[in-house]
């Protein structure tokens, strides 16, 4: 299995080569004021209300804004498309007041109009709440009070009004989309500091700065995602300077680029986390059976046995190099108000001596060849699903078969590509499946990917799963946290919702990888962390990263902290470039959906259920 592992130099093999249209044009651009950034996962849609992988949402962070984001330094709410924002005193009015001097892409005003028609929209059209369903799911109405005051009023208390990621569209051009799933045109009208002029699938997404952007124009004329066959080949495309940056880099390339003349390395703290589905037997948001998933994973039992049966040391060791952090809880440890790991008797520690006498008394008997049959007398056969030409998928795997073979489990590995793995797993249509997600400093959204109601429906929409858990009482808990305002109250209840993940094993963490990439200095100054001093450049919880990127000589690197516009300039050039090995422990990360970079799907997604990775 060691043999496996990426060892090869970055040198990127000549069947490697990077779709055409992207690379030759990107080639051609003047450096300086066109970003081009190498990306190596594909976007599952550009449509705000389907898509929840990292590479279409990272995107989409940059062409719409939200009432809210979060900020440079501390990761906290603060003012974007609403100003200010107050909520009555028994916490069911929100009354959100929007900024009179933004306007769209091509000129309109921005106005709570706008944002009432999104959100209305959501609460009408069960498919307009595929990717962000979970924020409405509680609301009893919602009404623009002229053109600059929004009120919604909730059923319950909801923690999450001032951190609600939802992209706000513009009325006058959705509003005559006769299907709310359909693909966007382009170029998309947008409010945020670019927008997306063209698309071509696995080849390139290409973005305009927004010249009528509320905090000011970015130093950036336009922004190009470049679509690379594997990362391989997007660090070839930086070495020869194609791009100008990339995310990620596996350790490998990593450790290889050290040193290298005119490329900065940047090491962070990620806030995503990996996992293994484990298909519990999918079903719809109305309980109706779908998919293909091996009916004896029903069994808790055999789950647990396959949990422990993972050895999150190993992967961090040889996967990631120890560019990672072991697995503990389900909210990732940059989050440490929410993190949780297991204690005591908890703890289900890497076991395959006791894996395989869990399976013993649980009464799978092994047969002649070593392979435990079913309580149906069927040989235990499992299937796992991969993203192929991923490092992590490609790399962990042959450690999960491996460690199943010794615990009587025979598993097929089946690569496929990100959106075959999308569509698989929305489906049900697997046994195993290697995913992540990268959660929110706000823990609702990946909370809410484990509820009943998260299950989709029939033909796949309305919703957004992960594991297809369905559990009474961890959806009593989730509704609980939802409507809980004192923080150390709500910490406790999302860590008890953490301990029946953990005991339900319908998914199995890996560990947390580090946020691993890298920019041409011969370029760009450098670009906004989040947060600001030890963060990621890529894949943020906002666009700080792709709205103050500084081309060479145009220094010093904005800083956003405070709010509003660039407030002050930082040079952050000389930190990003000689900290190369900083650990980076940084809180900020390459998130989910956030994301200013763009990339998002680099990191790795899962895509509308692509990859979760991928997802945001």
């Amino acid at each position: 299995m060691a043999s496996l592992l990426v060892t090869a130099p970055v040198a990127v093999p000549a069947a490697a080569t990077p779709a055409p249209a992207g690379a030759a044009e990107a080639a051609s651009n003047q450096a300086g004021k066109i970003l081009r950034i190498g990306v190596n996962r594909e976007v599952d849609t550009l449509n705000p209300f389907m898509s929840i992988t990292l590479m279409g949402t990272s995107i989409l962070r940059s062409q719409f804004e939200f009432l809210t984001t979060y900020s440079q330094g501390s990761m906290t709410p603060e003012g974007a498309l609403a100003e200010r924002w107050e909520v009555s005193d028994d916490k069911l009015t929100w009354t959100y007041h929007i900024r009179k001097d933004v306007k769209w892409s091509d000129g309109k005003p921005v106005t709570a109009k706008d944002a009432a028609w999104t959100f209305q929209k959501m609460l009408d059209d069960e498919v307009a709440r595929t990717a962000n369903g979970s924020y409405v799911q509680q609301w009893e109405s919602v009404k623009a009070v002229g053109d600059h005051k929004l009120e919604i009023k909730t059923k319950v208390p909801q923690a999450t009004m001032d951190a609600l990621d939802i992209p706000i569209v513009p009325e006058h051009v959705w509003s005559k989309m006769s299907d709310i799933s359909a693909e966007p045109e382009y170029p998309m009208v947008g409010n945020g500091p670019y927008y997306i002029t063209e698309f071509k699938e696995a080849q390139f997404t290409k973005m305009k700065a927004n010249p009528h952007y509320w905090r000011g124009v970015p130093k950036v004329d336009e922004v190009h995602f470049i679509y690379y066959s594997n990362s391989d080949a997007s660090v070839s495309a930086l070495q020869s300077g194609e791009v100008d940056l990339i995310n990620p880099l596996t350790p490998t390339q990593f450790d290889a680029l050290q040193g290298a003349p005119d490329i900065a390395l940047n090491n962070a703290q990620n806030r995503r986390f990996n996992e293994l589905l484990i298909n519990p037997g999918a079903a719809t948001n109305d309980g109706t059976p779908i998919g293909n998933g091996n009916p004896a994973l029903k069994d808790i039992k055999l789950r647990q046995a396959i949990a422990q049966a993972i050895d999150s040391k190993t992967l961090v060791d040889k996967v990631w190099s120890g560019y990672a952090t072991e697995a503990a809880g389900y909210i990732p440890p940059m989050f440490s108000d929410f993190a949780w790991k297991p204690s005591g008797d908890q703890v289900r520690k890497f076991d395959l001596d006791a894996a395989n006498k869990a399976l013993d008394e649980a009464g799978y008997k092994k047969g002649s060849d070593g392979i435990r049959l079913d309580k149906q007398g069927k040989p235990l056969n499992l299937r796992l699903l991969t993203h192929a030409e991923r490092d992590v998928d490609e790399n962990a795997s042959p450690f999960i078969k491996g460690w199943l073979k010794e615990i009587g489990i025979e598993v097929t590995v089946e690569p496929k590509s990100d959106n075959q793995v999308n569509e698989e797993t929305t489906r049900g249509e697997f046994d195993l499946a290697i995913s992540g997600w990268s959660a929110n400093p706000d823990p609702d959204y990946v909370l809410s990917l484990q509820t009943c109601a998260n299950r989709p429906n029939a033909d796949g929409t309305g919703a957004t799963p992960d594991s297809f858990l369905c559990n009474e009482e961890y959806d009593a808990l989730y509704a609980k946290q939802l409507s809980e305002f004192d923080r150390s109250k709500r910490v406790e209840i999302v860590k008890q919702m953490q301990e029946i993940l953990y005991e339900q094993a319908t998914l199995v963490i890996f560990g947390y990888d580090n946020a691993l990439e890298a920019f041409r200095t011969d370029t760009f100054e450098g670009f906004p962390k989040q947060p600001t001093d030890s963060g990621v450049i890529m894949f943020q919880q906002s666009y700080w990263g792709l709205l103050g990127a500084t081309p060479k000589g145009e220094g010093p690197v904005p800083s956003y902290e405070g709010g509003g516009t660039a407030a002050s300039g930082e040079d952050t050039t000389e930190a990003a470039g000689e900290d190369s090995s900083n650990t980076g422990l940084v809180l900020g990360i390459v998130g989910g959906v956030i994301v200013v970079v763009l990339v998002a799907g680099l990191l790795v997604a899962r895509g509308r259920r692509k990859t979760a990775d991928d997802r945001e």
